[in-house]
């Protein structure tokens, strides 16, 4: 008989057992429901700022798109130096613009090759490249270009010339040759006047270019100033040397208005007197 009820007992365990452990499956499927129910919301968090980033980012876009921004960084990436020339070109147009409102932009290609050509002169204050309402100005500092006193260009400066001359020579337009003095009188032997002095030494520059660079000479006019046309004050000795110098002038379609008319002989205008 207690055998009897002892098995009865363990079977009915058995059986307690059984059914308690087919119930616990529904406590990991509840969890795993739950872990899924997070994954899909933080999905479909993701995606609605995705969507808002997509919209940001298409924005942006097209307003690059719109003022040029983003083909001035394909220009850079792709040719880094013609975007450093485009770059220079729209600094002087802005830089003449302000300078000189009523100038024409036509020679700004020629004056951004010069200024990067030159650079290295422009920096140690041996020439300036700058743009007035008649044209395109490279102005040479006697220093550099000629001994004191003297119409003789010197030789060590036959490379910074030949680089301006071959910049020049790419343009139809014409060139004068302006010789220019301090207000300190000159009587030597070979100059009795400064309006000789400075007549000569642009004389000797458009020798010098056609003899020596192949020139045109048919596209010079020669002009002597003396101390007439001073681009600083002559009561300092930094004032005189920057009024001593001789300007090559490329003159633009408002500067040539003033120009007599010319032939195609090769003559040069020359404005020196005593």
């Amino acid at each position: 008989m207690r055998r009897g009820r002892r098995g009865r007992r363990g079977r009915r365990r058995g059986r307690e057992a059984q059914a308690e452990n087919h119930e616990r499956w529904l406590v990991s499927y509840a969890d795993f429901i739950t872990l899924l129910f997070a994954f899909f919301v933080m999905m479909y968090a993701n995606s609605k700022t995705d969507q808002l980033k997509a919209q940001q980012i298409a924005a942006s876009f097209r307003q690059a798109m719109s003022e040029g921004r983003l083909s001035q960084a394909l220009a850079r990436l792709v040719n880094p130096e013609a975007a450093k020339k485009q770059e220079a070109a729209k600094h002087a147009e802005a830089e003449v613009k302000k300078a000189e409102p009523g100038a024409a932009v036509e020679l700004l290609p020629s004056l951004v090759e010069l200024r990067e050509k030159l650079k290295k002169e422009i920096e140690a204050g041996r020439l300036d490249v700058r743009m007035e309402r008649r044209g395109l100005v490279i102005s040479l500092r006697e220093a550099t270009f000629f001994p004191p006193g003297n119409d003789t260009v010197e030789a060590s400066t036959y490379p910074t010339l030949e680089t301006i001359a071959k910049e020049l020579k790419r343009s139809p337009n014409p060139i004068r040759m302006e010789g220019h003095t301090d207000s300190v009188p000159i009587h030597t032997e070979r100059f009795r006047s400064n309006w000789h002095l400075s007549a000569a030494r642009g004389i000797a520059m458009m020798e010098l270019f056609t003899s020596r660079f192949g020139f045109p000479p048919e596209r010079i006019a020669i002009a002597g100033f003396a101390e007439t046309a001073p681009v600083a004050g002559n009561d300092t000795a930094e004032g005189r040397a920057r009024n001593r110098r001789v300007d090559i002038v490329v003159l633009n379609e408002e500067g040539m208005i003033s120009e007599p008319a010319r032939s195609g002989g090769g003559s040069h205008q020359a404005a020196a007197s005593d």
